[in-house]
């Protein structure tokens, strides 16, 4: 009988003592992924587009973070063209389609807008000659 016992106590030591053994590994790997500096969105190639853009006449460019390579943009695009469209990463931009235009945000200058209102200003996103939004 206690030969019994001892075979059924034996594998539950070995058990409880890899239990202690492995614990500390789970809690290393969670401190390594919080310490790590990577952020969520390191998958959007242009996470810093997120957030309002301000063009002319009360139009505008709302970017937000969609799936991985991909974004939701809310568009006020001219006086009769208001809509949510998505996007996704590029080489150029955020690529959407518009209608059945298959149209890119890119990054450039009030300048590069051809808008007056905007000229001058560095931090914008361009569709096209006409259609930019800035950040104040």
């Amino acid at each position: 009988m206690k030969s019994m016992s001892f075979a059924l106590t034996l594998p539950l030591t070995l058990l409880a003592g890899c239990g202690e053994a492995t614990a500390p590994a789970p809690a290393k790997v969670e401190a390594d992924v919080a310490a790590s500096p990577v952020p969520a969105a390191v998958s959007h190639r242009f996470a810093a587009w997120t957030g309002k853009w301000v063009g002319v006449e009360g139009m505008y460019a709302v970017v937000t973070l969609a799936e991985p390579g991909r974004y939701r943009l809310e568009m006020q695009s001219d006086l009769d063209t208001k809509g949510s469209y998505d996007g996704a990463d590029s080489a150029a931009g955020i690529a959407f389609t518009r209608g059945d235009e298959a149209v890119t945000l890119r990054a450039g200058s009030g300048d590069d807008t051809g808008l007056k209102y905007l000229a001058g200003k560095n931090d914008c996103l361009v569709v096209s000659p006409g259609e930019g939004y800035c950040r104040d």
